[in-house]
């Protein structure tokens, strides 16, 4: 037999497609050529599978004078990646006769080094899912891959460290015993070493409370020194920790930038400087990589100095605030990637900060406060959750204040009130596997499921009127305060949680 055919997969965005590997082998001047639209990754594997085979053992096809093709089908799929290495060379020792077995149910992944060791690849969380999808019961990935492999159940999964040990398994000559699924969801975590204390801002404090609970979005706006940094880093603590299911949609991400990674416990926390560029901050590029937006899922997205990132970059976050998912197309591919996270933001009210302070005299000219507002358009304010203007806190001068911090009692405390809360929205989602929070709640949720007083009801519409709100700010307002009610465990939402909610709301609305 001098043709054979494997079944693989290529990775596209977050998601593996089904591919063909077919082999034909004939007798002739030495030649090996990878043909179906492949980049220089996957054709340089040709030098690195020569080299393997003669290292592993087996007859180097430069010595047999063969004339190989490989063809990777659909054709007009674009092939990226080293992680073809292992099956090109199984389809290989397939067509040669060097396996005598059926290869049929085999999916592997790998890329090869020049003495045949099995190395990690990118995606391998997204290419277990993929193999499930396509209904195989065994699959072979490199070595290093343990303890991701580790969290997916409904599979058979083979480690190997090498393409020797791999023939000789599927050869019948050794055996590889079957990786055992752990559950991590009962194992303790570190929870962040950093101890963050905060004196004072007792308003800023109630809003990421209200922000980490509901998972809305925060912008922190006021002059330099006044902790609206410290803020928004000592919201990651208060977060629970990351459910199975969020643990390997987390992991799997990040798995399509790194070879290897820890399966991720805690909720993630990214904060981009703001220089980086629009295609960073949303992804893209070739081959079209996942950006901040993507690494924040079930996160945190901190954007520090917002008013001095590009305006486009910032523009590019309506739609994923609003649709938790980041939408990018390539010629004839669209990739979808998942971004639900909770932004905060913080940033000064003018170039020298001191804008309506009550510290220093604001050296800004009208001119330059002018552009540099016009940075944050109406629509994407609109589209925020809760504004804080933070001012410094002359309380925390005080002799005794200095004594006072957050300690770990109030840490917890405070982590317990948010996880109730948390547990009380997805105790009224239960019917909807997509939303689990208020900040995602649609207009038609809030109309069903939020128990509105009726004189709530009364204000918040005399409120909407007098404040000419839009639409989305009239239910971002009723979002937030349905959070303020799980807060305080109450069943409906009354007068006081819709004065507290529009007490948050955007000054520019």
């Amino acid at each position: 037999m001098h043709f054979s055919i494997l079944k693989s997969g290529v990775l596209s965005g977050l998601r593996f497609q089904p591919i063909q590997i077919e082999v034909d082998v004939s007798t002739g001047l030495f030649s090996f050529t990878i043909v179906g639209l492949p980049d220089k990754t996957v054709e340089e594997s040709r030098e690195r599978i020569i080299a393997a085979l003669k290292n592993s053992g087996f007859d180097s096809p430069k010595t047999k004078n063969q004339k190989i093709v490989v063809s990777l089908a659909p054709a007009h799929t674009r092939k990226e990646g080293s992680s073809l290495d292992l099956p090109i060379t199984l389809s290989y020792l397939k067509a040669v006769g060097t396996i005598q077995t059926s290869i049929d149910d085999i999916l592997c992944i790998g890329e090869l080094s020049l003495t045949g060791e099995v190395k990690s690849c990118k995606g391998i969380l997204p290419f277990l899912k993929f193999a499930i999808d396509q209904k195989f019961k065994k699959v072979f990935i490199p070595f290093d891959h343990k303890e991701e492999a580790e969290l997916i159940q409904g599979i058979e999964i083979f480690l190997v460290k090498n393409l020797k040990q791999l023939v000789d398994h599927i050869q019948g000559t050794d055996h590889i015993h079957p990786l055992v699924y752990r559950d991590v969801t009962d194992e303790s975590i570190d929870e962040p070493s950093e101890n963050i204390k905060i004196i004072g801002q007792e308003i800023a404090k109630r809003a990421l409370i209200i922000a980490a609970a509901g998972g809305h979005s925060l912008i922190l706006c006021g002059p330099p020194g006044t902790g609206k940094t410290l803020l928004a880093k000592s919201i990651q603590p208060l977060l629970p920790k990351l459910s199975i299911d969020e643990c390997i949609e987390t992991t799997s991400i990040y798995s399509l930038i790194q070879n290897t990674v820890q399966p991720i416990r805690l909720s993630p926390f990214r904060s981009p400087h703001h220089r980086t560029t629009t295609t960073s901050l949303i992804g893209g590029g070739v081959p079209v990589r996942p950006g901040e937006l993507t690494l924040a899922h079930n996160g945190i997205l901190f954007l520090d100095e917002l008013a001095e990132f590009d305006r486009e970059a910032l523009e590019s976050l309506r739609e994923p605030l609003e649709e938790h998912t980041v939408r990018i197309s390539r010629g004839k591919y669209t990739h979808d990637f998942p971004a639900n996270f909770i932004l905060i933001a913080a940033f000064n009210p003018c170039p020298c900060g001191y804008r309506e302070s009550h510290i220093e005299k604001c050296t800004c000219s009208a001119h330059k406060i002018q552009q540099y507002q016009k940075k944050l358009s109406g629509p994407f304010i609109d589209r925020i959750d809760l504004w804080v203007n933070v001012e410094r806190d002359i309380e925390i001068y005080k002799k005794d204040s200095l004594l006072k911090s957050q300690d770990t009692h109030e840490l917890l405390e405070t982590k317990k009130i948010i996880l109730k809360a948390r547990s009380t929205q997805k105790t009224r989602y239960k019917h909807n596997k997509t939303l689990q929070l208020n900040s995602s709640a649609l207009p038609s949720h809030c109309e069903s499921l939020f128990n509105l007083d009726p004189e709530a009801e009364r204000v918040l519409k005399q409120a909407a009127q007098n404040m000419n709100m839009s639409l989305r700010s009239f239910h971002k307002v009723l979002k937030v305060a349905r959070t303020i009610a799980d807060i305080e465990q109450t069943k409906n939402v009354r007068v006081a949680h819709i004065l507290e909610a529009l007490s948050f709301r955007p000054r520019r609305d």
